[in-house]
């Protein structure tokens, strides 16, 4: 008798090892679910990419792998990350949409209202970044678009500052994913980040965005690590799985970023697309696991 997927989620986050289940799940050996992570990367994964699992089902799993939280959460779901023990890694929830964000004045009000209300929220429940965006371009330059995001931004970070939080904006690539939008390159976040002039407004650097739309990661972020305060990856081309099928060499990512001294998180955001989905994530983690 075949088993529901439930029934097979359930076996495997209980410990039992089912291999190649329904196509979807299989669970780890036991010497690899009890093989130590190193502690230099803190590792987190956004649950809209594993959201054929249940929030319950992802962080069983998670505390399973060694992860220590997971991004892209909102206040009703935190309660449910508290009792696993697992970190709401990178908040959301004052957020518009991707492409109307701080670069458009005509959305920085209610823009204002959301953070405004949120960021209070966030630092009662013990978090601390909160994720923003810039909007597209709409046909605005690079100038135009510094001026506006840094008006709107610097309304909100003597709130940002007052309860630590940090406004976290995201970088993305405009060039497959996300056409039009407007952070799409480090250099244009990093001057972002000058002209609003707080320690408590900073950016996402999306590994395989960056890779998309730049390139010269490694570089990059040893040029603008004191700007970062997250990261998110994934591989290139295709934003599937960080293994040897992709051009990106993540060990070597990894060591470059703890070299800088970061103490934040790295969140897999890869959507999976192999048959074993919950192998991939564990195998990410171990490449990242410098």
């Amino acid at each position: 008798m075949k088993q529901n997927r439930r029934e097979i989620i359930k076996t495997v986050l209980g410990g039992t090892a089912i291999i190649g289940a329904s196509g979807l799940l299989s669970s780890f050996t036991m010497d690899e679910e009890n093989t130590p992570l190193k502690g230099n990367i803190n590792h987190s994964v956004c649950q809209w990419t594993y959201n054929f699992l249940s929030l319950e089902e992802l962080c069983k799993l998670s505390k399973k792998i060694g992860i220590k939280g997971i991004d892209l959460v909102g206040p009703k779901d935190w309660e449910t990350l508290k009792s696993y023990g697992l970190e709401s890694t990178m908040c959301n929830g004052a957020e518009i949409s991707l492409p109307d964000g701080f670069t458009e004045p005509k959305f920085h009000e209610r823009l204002i209202k959301n953070y405004t209300e949120m960021i209070p929220i966030v630092a009662k429940a013990g978090y601390k970044n909160l994720i923003c965006f810039s909007g597209n371009r709409r046909g605005m330059d690079d100038e135009t678009g510094l001026k506006n995001a840094t008006d709107g931004l610097k309304q909100l970070t003597a709130l940002a500052e007052k309860h630590k939080v940090t406004l976290v904006m995201e970088l993305l690539n405009s060039k497959v994913n996300h056409k039009d939008y407007f952070a799409d390159k480090t250099a244009w976040g990093v001057e972002l980040c000058k002209r609003v002039g707080s320690e408590n407004f900073k950016l996402l650097y999306d590994i395989y965005h960056m890779q998309v739309d730049e390139g010269d990661v490694i570089s990059t972020i040893n040029k603008s690590h004191q700007y970062i305060a997250h990261y998110h990856t994934a591989g290139v081309p295709g934003r599937n799985e960080i293994d040897e099928t992709q051009e990106l060499n993540y060990p070597a990512i990894m060591k470059a970023i703890h070299k800088t001294g970061f103490k934040g998180y790295v969140a897999q955001e890869f959507i999976p697309k192999k048959e074993d989905k919950i192998q991939s994530l564990y195998q990410a983690v171990k490449i990242c696991d410098i």
